[in-house]
């Protein structure tokens, strides 16, 4: 990767040629300690505040990403008559006389009394020490002074103004001015004096966009779009929707299409195995399954099929829905490529979904003949080395685990597939080093998290997808209600009668604050209160319990054992006990849809009708209404992502803002998405009429990879 203090750094490519960041852009990646007028500790601050890897700095480039979130329109310059409440204004004044606050009364603000020929103002300090404010407005000196209108004992006033200037000097008050994000410690002044600093060192950049895109859709350059959105003349050229900001957001999609299509070619590239099949084995799978397979389930049965059969690698997502089937589809996957002689290996994020998965596929592999284990980081030495030995062997054909599998000392005899289960939490580095274990893999990844086709392009562009939309056959419709926790009692009496009529229910307490600890407790809470009603029926599992302490709760729980299950969220993903009918989820206004629906998901799974009931607490923000609205309303999961999207937009709903995958910097999704199918296009078309990135329009795209940071794209651009 390139090193964030602006040290260009070299890649080894085929055929030993060697690329580095191009020179011009020396002045983007320099450490902005390098800046007149930043010191240490304004160094330090900005390290942090925009993330710079430990020991690196943050550099020019950063400030020139990090976009305003709104512009401060200063252009109104009237009399002081014409200047209402809470108006932003810029007044010409003839400074008149000082009150400062008596002595040992700091709360008292100092008053600055002015005018102009139409009125008078006042201007107001809190705690304005040192003499500045008598030096900044001298009496019987003229100033310009903006800042926002306000009202007291009936006079009109300005409290602590945004700038104070001399007639002579009025140019640098900024008319128009961004406003950002900032942290404790930066102010905006020290920021936008560094914006205008970078915004000016911005070199010439060759037009990766192409002559005809901008004339087609009125954009500028990226270096006069930058311009714009830092230093606007008005606010409409700061605007999401102004031609500026369109042109960065279609820029950043830009580099995240090329890296991906990038991926996707090396990926696929001459490196599969046309796989044949006999059949057999994936007939006895169809004939040893309880049901038929769905038309969604056969449609994705046969497009992994016709990948496998094909010379390239497979890289393809399969999305369903909870519920709807997926393991199943991977089995026959499986089994087809049992029947070609190689090894699969299933992995999941967690050991309870391993066990989960491995608990699903062992009675089915046993009845069609197919050697099925577990392995997982919790084994004893022996029962280990027994395991990968018949792993060395081929013995063993199908592997299901966790991330344990592709650990060092884990050596398959032929690993053909990978099926990688709840794919958003792994990022594009991890699609390419699980492919590498095998040397030409086949990869299906798997997500019950329905995507929405914006973030699908976004993240996976470089994948093929597969859809489940129905639910398999015999599925109930799962009732849905809402309630407040003041109807507690109620909620307890229900319970109480159906648990005696033989059902089980979930009982899902949410992380309550960022600490594990707390979450905890919080669970440990309503468990210690449902005890006293439900005594050894009811039972806690959460996450800082040991995985065998999990495993043996949930077995009890899946044997009936136990009727009422305390969890926290460790239960969102893969838990199957068909016979639990009731999901309560206490303060579900602090969950987000994606969660709720995954957790509603755990019930609706036996022959009896289920139900999910929302306990919120009030005062509900009108955000989380509209979330528990819309799972009232819909079991659709791709209807509920795409809400969740519009509510919380798209660094959310994938969980990246925790997991480090790609958000964005410059596109607002909300505004810009349909610029993300230019986007798409244009880099596909771009590496199937010029693969090795050659010539001009070449070394354009490169240096927007560079630019977006995209160099782990670099190295695998193809020679020729």
């Amino acid at each position: 990767m390139l090193a964030a203090s602006g040290r260009p750094c070299e890649f080894g490519l085929k055929e030993n040629r060697l690329v580095s960041r191009p020179e011009s852009l020396s002045q983007l990646f320099r450490s902005l300690h390098s800046i007149k007028g930043v010191g240490d500790k304004l160094a330090a601050l900005l390290a942090r505040f925009f993330g710079a890897p430990e020991g690196q700095e943050a550099i020019a480039l950063d400030i020139l990403m990090h976009m305003p979130s709104g512009v401060v329109d200063r252009r109104r310059q009237v009399g002081i008559a014409e200047a209402y409440l809470n108006q932003i204004v810029t007044l010409r004044l003839h400074i008149d006389r000082h009150q400062p606050p008596p002595k040992g009364k700091p709360h008292i603000p100092h008053r600055v009394f002015a005018h102009d020929e139409t009125g008078d103002v006042q201007l107001v300090f809190f705690r304005a020490q040192g003499g500045w404010v008598e030096r900044a407005l001298p009496e019987g000196e003229e100033r310009f002074v903006s800042g926002q209108i306000g009202f007291f004992n009936g006079e009109k006033q300005i409290t602590h103004p945004d700038y104070i200037v001399e007639p002579d000097k009025f140019e640098t008050l900024p008319l128009v001015e961004p406003v950002y994000p900032l942290t404790n410690g930066l102010s905006s002044k020290a920021l936008s004096k560094l914006v205008r600093q970078v915004v000016e060192t911005i070199p010439p950049l060759p037009e990766w966009a192409g002559e005809h895109i901008l004339q087609e859709r009125k954009w500028p350059t990226f270096a006069h779009a930058m311009k714009s959105v830092h230093l606007p003349a008005s606010p409409e050229e700061a605007e999401l929707w102004a031609p500026a900001r369109m042109r960065l957001a279609y820029d950043e999609y830009f580099a995240g299409q090329l890296t991906l299509q990038l991926i996707r070619s090396t990926m696929v590239a001459d490196r599969g195995i046309a796989r044949t099949f006999t059949g057999e084995i994936t007939e006895r799978v169809r004939q040893a399954l309880p049901f038929s397979l769905t038309e969604g389930q056969q449609k994705a049965v046969d497009e992994i099929r016709a990948d496998l059969q094909s010379p390239n690698r497979m890289s393809r997502l399969l999305q369903g829905d909870v519920g709807a089937g997926k393991t199943v589809v991977a089995l026959m996957a499986m089994a087809a490529m049992a029947e070609s002689g190689a090894q699969s290996s299933l992995m999941a994020p967690t050991e309870i979904l391993a066990a989960q998965h491995f608990k699903t596929l062992k009675p089915l592999c046993d009845l069609v003949g197919l050697g099925c284990e577990l392995l997982t980081g919790k084994m004893g030495a022996a029962e280990r080395r027994t395991k990968l030995a018949g792993i060395a062997s081929g013995q063993t054909t199908i592997v299901v685990g966790t991330h344990a599998l592709f650990q060092s000392g884990v050596e398959f005899h032929n690993l053909g597939l990978t099926v990688v289960d709840e794919q958003h939490r792994f990022g594009v580095h991890q699609r390419l080093a699980l492919s590498d274990k095998g040397k030409h893999t086949d990869l299906l990844v798997m997500t019950a998290t329905p995507i929405p086709r914006t973030l699908v392009l976004t993240h996976f562009g470089d994948m093929e997808v597969s859809i489940l939309r129905e639910k398999p056959r015999g599925r109930q419709p799962i009732d849905t209600a809402v309630l407040s926790i003041g109807d507690y009692d109620r909620v307890i009496a229900r319970l109480r009668a159906r648990l005696a009529e033989g059902a089980q229910a979930f009982w899902v307490c949410p992380l309550v604050e960022e600490s594990e600890h707390l979450d905890v407790v919080a669970a440990e809470d309503r468990f210690a209160e449902l005890q006293k009603v439900f005594g050894d029926q009811v039972a806690l599992v959460h996450g800082r319990m040991s995985a065998a302490a999990k495993q043996e709760v949930m077995q009890r729980f899946s044997a009936n054992e136990l009727k009422l299950l305390v969890a926290t969220t460790v239960i969102e993903v893969g838990v199957d006990v068909p016979n639990a009918s009731i999901m309560i989820i206490e303060h579900a206004e602090r969950f987000g849809l994606a969660q709720l629906h995954q957790l509603r998901g755990r019930v609706g799974r036996g022959t009896q009708r289920s139900a999910c009931l929302l306990l919120y607490k009030d005062p509900l923000s009108e955000t989380a209404r509209a979330r528990l609205d819309t799972i009232k309303s819909t079991e659709d999961g791709f209807e509920i992502a795409e809400r969740d999207l519009e509510l919380r937009g798209q660094g959310d709903v994938l969980g990246t803002r925790q997991s480090g995958m790609p958000g964005y910097r410059l596109a607002v999704p909300d505004v810009h998405r349909h610029l993300l199918d230019f986007a798409h296009d244009d880099a596909k078309d771009l590496l199937s009429r010029n693969p090795g990135l050659s010539g001009p329009e070449g070394e354009a795209a490169r240096t927007c990879l560079y630019l977006f940071r995209k160099d782990l794209a670099i190295p695998l651009i193809r020679a020729g």
